[in-house]
């Protein structure tokens, strides 16, 4: 599938023939902010993917193929992201104390499940956040083009991710499973709480609330695992009270981290994005 996607990748354009015309500045450094932040989140899957690439070839060189192939995912939305940025008025900005607390966490993090499951919570915000604002944010074709593209690949690195999770959780000692459950919720709880601090910055563009974002990560990384037995997470029941959700809300829908998804998700021509 990956090798496939890569064939195609770099045939898909954006169409920055339309100048925006922004209601007030504020609006425009917020677009600006919105997509730095998601140009980071794709920095720093390229960078952990090829990493772990080059650490696990010597025992599985076609997992090995794979993480680099998701990676250059990464990289490709990383190069549009900064042609986007350039065309919205804005440049690669340094990361505000948030964001940066989060991804040096992350940089540290030595160990492939650790790291691997932080990315498919990561992978499953962002996705959150794209779908959100299809609905929401300023309705311009390169915007909306921009939001699509972001949103749609999601769709498969979510459940290509839950792949990584589980093929490196099969070399990973059993008492690593305390510590990665307590990851899960604690992340989780820091991602929710993170919708606070990007709705000072970016709200003013996306038009999503603090209780929208937080409810909508907490739902969104809760269902993750809802048919995923075999991964043994399940979503706090604290946590979701605070949102007024409870475990129950969560088992409908289809299983997202199954390879059933990931072939849904493939082909980027099929993939029909909508908002949440």
């Amino acid at each position: 599938m990956l090798k496939k996607r890569r064939e195609r990748m770099y045939d898909e354009a954006l169409d920055l023939t339309k100048p925006i015309v922004w209601s007030s500045p504020e609006e425009q450094n917020g677009a600006i902010a919105f997509f730095n932040a998601a140009f980071r989140a794709e920095e720093s899957g390229l960078r952990q993917a090829h990493e772990i690439a080059g650490e696990v070839e010597s025992w599985d060189p076609e997992f090995a193929e794979a993480l680099r192939l998701y990676g250059d995912e990464e990289g490709w939305h990383r190069e549009l992201l900064t042609e986007f940025l350039a065309y919205i008025g804005g440049e690669i900005r340094p990361m505000g104390p948030t964001t940066r607390t989060f991804y040096r966490l992350y940089a540290r993090a030595k160990r492939h499940e650790t790291i691997v499951l932080t990315n498919l919570m990561f992978e499953t915000i962002g996705a959150t956040t794209y779908r959100l604002a299809l609905r929401t944010a300023k309705q311009h074709p390169a915007i909306r083009q921009m939001l699509t593209i972001l949103t749609r690949d999601e769709s498969f690195h979510v459940p290509l991710n839950a792949h990584f999770l589980r093929r490196v959780l099969e070399r990973s000692d059993p008492s690593a499973m305390p510590r990665l459950r307590r990851l899960y919720h604690g992340l989780t709880a820091s991602l929710m709480a993170s919708a606070a601090a990007s709705r000072r910055r970016t709200k003013v563009f996306d038009n999503i609330s603090f209780n929208t974002l937080s409810r909508a990560y907490a739902e969104q990384l809760g269902k993750l695992f809802v048919h995923a037995d075999d991964l043994g997470f399940k979503p706090s029941r604290l946590l979701l009270a605070t949102v007024g959700l409870r475990r129950s809300d969560l088992r409908g829908g289809s299983d997202v981290l199954s390879v059933e998804a990931a072939e849904r998700a493939a082909d980027r021509a099929n993939v029909v994005v909508e908002a949440l």
